[in-house]
């Protein structure tokens, strides 16, 4: 640890990447503590005190407080269980079947169940409750991403053989055109913290929900699945503007080359890819 009244280079690096910017409006009671501790530290500390108390929130923001339904076999990574935080959210997990690009279950996925850091799972729970009220849900098409299944999207693009998912998922893109725009080397759902969606809308009781239109499905590589694609009508539009607009309500930011791509912006382990199956 360095003296009082001095920092690392290597703290400051590190304070700079993962401490959020402000305090997030839904924080664990023990997050909460900690940052009221970061304006003592300031005072009798200086700048080595504040960038001490600014890691230690990061850090608390990771981790699951006590009594969090924290996924089996996941212990130690801050992952929680989305499903048992809002239970009844719907969930379509893609890769954990054969309905999906690659055709097959993807390397990484044994289950059809959603997990994310315990911050970025209370916030979409908030979108969630919030669409309720205006007799709407989420159905989650995937969360947290294991790296193994990463690199399985990379080996599926680069087999430039395998044509079978082309008229349904990318008919106007050249396969080989899909690295690094659409699939990558590395993906933000591998941090726990990004998570792919689309809106339903429900009847009066909530007993029964549809999708909405988009204008594409889900993983759809081609510019009409941009969140601003100007070949999509009103209907589509507002329907996008709309999920956008609840997920920005709680902190989330869209890709905009994929109108379901949101990753919570105070993400809590920007750095840390995790590779722990979906089980």
């Amino acid at each position: 640890m360095p003296r009082r009244g001095s920092i690392s280079q290597a703290m400051a690096r590190r304070c700079r990447s993962t401490c959020p910017r402000s305090i997030p409006r839904r924080t664990s009671a023990t997050t909460m503590k900690i940052w009221r501790s970061l304006a003592r530290a300031a005072a009798t500390s200086g700048t080595a005190g504040c960038a001490a108390a600014l890691f230690a929130a990061a850090c608390a923001s990771i981790a699951a407080a006590p009594g969090e339904p924290v996924a089996d076999g996941l212990a130690g990574t801050g992952l929680v269980d989305v499903q048992r935080l809002t239970p009844g959210i719907d969930l379509d997990i893609r890769y954990a079947g054969s309905n999906n690009f690659v055709g097959a279950p993807v390397d990484g996925y044994e289950a059809p169940r959603c997990y994310l850091l315990v911050e970025a799972a209370r916030a979409l729970a908030a979108v969630e409750a919030d669409l309720r009220t205006h007799h709407m849900r989420l159905r989650v098409f995937d969360c947290y991403r294991p790296v193994r299944a990463v690199q399985h999207f990379m080996a599926w693009a680069h087999d430039l053989d395998d044509q079978r998912s082309k008229p349904r998922y990318y008919p106007n893109v050249d396969k080989s055109a899909l690295v690094p725009d659409y699939i990558a080397d590395r993906s933000g759902h591998s941090r726990g913290a990004t998570v792919d969606l689309t809106l339903m809308q429900c009847d009066m009781q909530g007993r029964t929900c549809v999708p909405v239109d988009m204008g594409t499905e889900f993983d759809f590589f081609d510019e009409r699945a941009h969140t601003d694609a100007p070949g999509t009508d009103d209907r589509q539009r507002a329907n996008r503007g709309a999920l956008r607009d609840a997920m920005e309500r709680h902190g989330f930011r869209n890709y905009p080359l994929e109108w379901w791509h949101y990753t919570f912006q105070m993400e809590p382990a920007p750095e840390t890819a995790f590779d722990v199956p979906v089980k």
